[in-house]
């Protein structure tokens, strides 16, 4: 109890009790027993404690939530592609589209054999032709049958700047070649299909080299479809595209660089190289790429693919850097090595794509087998045997007998070329661009010299008709013009005429078409 309301209660009881006993002092004593007061309780009262006070509690500082931070994605730098993607051709449906003016009789003619060659800067023929005459930037495809050797047929013409990429099927009805122009609206590769008489761009292209490969545009033997390289971005793929720019097909797609496409001779397949064994893909980010870790490739594995199918299976183990090529419908050939880079050896291959068998060719102790030429049998081969000091040419058989050795006939190095008649019984050798020393010379399948002429005219790159019949091969002759002409001999070597010294410029042999 509070001790104002306690000092209260005790003022009042002691009050009450003085009024009673002055009302006992006034009346008349009554007799009673005494009683003994009890003592007045004493209210003790317990008094709540104090409080004392309490020390004003110094706030604590207000604490700064933390919050929980969520976590931060690190954002990973995407790397530029060491591989920089390349600008990818789209083909085009036969745009800039002119007709030509190709006899109509063309297709009737072709059905035996028919030679193809190239004039550029056809001048004047006005005075001695050995005389200057104004040039021009002119070059003209023509066409010529060797029974008829004085009626060369023009077929196309276009800038000088094209060269030597023109592209014809072994019918000769089918024609790619290469537009070079600064305007890109019609620089690029066309066709010309000779069934309707029109040229036309199928690829805005600027040059056949991709990706730092020059690999040429092959037909199939029908004429019918066309296999061109094209980068497809980070690697090389091969194409095929029909005769008049319709269906264009990736027909590899693979990833890896795949080129060098040769159709065999039925059709049914398409031999190519491709680096697929070593770099699965280009692309980065894909499984097993190659992108930022090697250089590019300039060679690969040999692959042949059933065009009907797409099936692609491996020809060979060794790395090859030049173009493959059909013997026949079974056998192919290949060379691994390349001196050129700094290889010891270059060694020549054939296999069976039936089969599956390849075989080395080992003989002797020559390491550099070049400039070879398979009889169409893959029977016997004949190469230049190249030494520190000279070179030879080596006739040998499949199994690496040696046949015979020729030491009297000395070319440089890949200076020589050899071609076999279609039936293996005859093999022209003669040289090769202008370092051509000797005159025509043919000789048997057991290297029995068949003709052996002195020049004039002197025999360059020598080729069989495909009937056997006749022998095509460049030379010059120092006592018209100096320049290189087209000449035609029998299949012997002998009766050589000049098939193209009405003409002025110069001469480029495209090779046997038709038959």
């Amino acid at each position: 109890m509070p001790l104002r309301l306690y000092n209260r209660v005790r003022a009042a009881l002691v009050l009450i009790a003085l009024i009673s006993a002055a009302c006992n002092m006034t009346a008349a004593p009554t007799v009673t027993p005494t009683a003994t007061p009890t003592d007045i309780p004493t209210l003790t009262l317990t008094p709540s404690p104090t409080p004392q006070p309490t020390d004003t509690p110094t706030p604590t500082l207000t604490p700064t939530a933390t919050l929980t931070p969520s976590l931060t994605p690190t954002f990973t730098i995407t790397p530029t592609p060491s591989n920089t993607p390349g600008l990818v051709a789209t083909f085009t449906y036969y745009d800039n589209t002119n007709f030509i003016d190709a006899p109509d009789n063309i297709l009737s003619l072709l059905a035996s054999p028919m030679l193809a060659y190239l004039n550029t800067n056809n001048r004047d023929t006005v005075g001695d032709a050995r005389t200057p005459q104004p040039g021009n930037d002119v070059e003209v495809l023509y066409y010529v049958s060797p029974t008829a050797p004085n009626g060369r047929i023009p077929i196309l013409q276009f800038e000088a700047s094209t060269g030597t990429d023109v592209f014809i099927s072994r019918n000769g009805s089918s024609i790619a070649y290469m537009r070079p122009s600064t305007n890109p609206a019609v620089s690029g590769l066309y066709l010309v299909d000779l069934e309707i008489g029109i040229t036309g761009r199928i690829l805005p292209l600027d040059t056949l080299t991709q990706r730092g490969i020059y690999s040429e545009p092959v037909w199939s033997p029908d004429g019918e479809q066309l296999a061109v390289v094209l980068s497809t971005g980070y690697d090389l793929d091969i194409f095929t595209v029909r005769h008049d720019g319709t269906n264009p097909t990736n027909i590899t797609n693979h990833g890896s660089y795949d080129f060098f496409p040769s159709w065999s001779p039925d059709g049914q397949y398409l031999l190519f190289v491709s680096d697929r064994l070593r770099c699965p893909s280009w692309i980065p980010g894909e499984p097993g790429t190659c992108d930022g870790s090697t250089d590019t490739p300039t060679g690969g594995n040999v692959f042949v693919m059933e065009v009907a199918t797409r099936q692609v299976r491996q020809v060979s183990d060794v790395w090859v850097s030049e173009p493959p090529r059909w013997l026949n419908p079974r056998q192919v050939v290949y060379a691994a090595g390349d001196p050129l880079f700094g290889d010891p050896e270059r060694s020549l291959w054939i296999t069976d794509i039936v089969s599956g068998d390849s075989r080395q060719l080992l003989n002797g102790t020559d390491p550099l087998k070049l400039a070879e030429s398979w009889s169409p049998t893959g029977q016997q081969v004949i190469y230049q045997a190249a030494g520190s000091t000279s070179t030879e040419i080596v006739l040998a058989g499949v199994g690496g007998d040696e046949i015979g050795r020729i030491r009297d006939l000395i070319f440089t190095r890949y200076g020589m070329s050899a071609a076999w008649s279609p039936d293996g019984t005859r093999i022209a050798i003669g040289g090769i661009g202008s370092d051509c020393p000797y005159g025509v010379i043919v000789y048997d399948s057991n290297l029995n010299n068949i003709a052996s002429g002195s020049p004039p005219p002197s025999m360059c790159e020598p080729a069989f008709s495909p009937d056997g019949r006749w022998i095509s091969f460049t030379g010059v002759n120092p006592n018209i013009d100096g320049r290189m002409d087209v000449y035609i001999a029998n299949s012997n070597g002998f009766g050589a005429s000049n098939i193209t010294g009405a003409l002025r410029g110069n001469i480029h042999l495209v090779g046997w078409i038709g038959g």
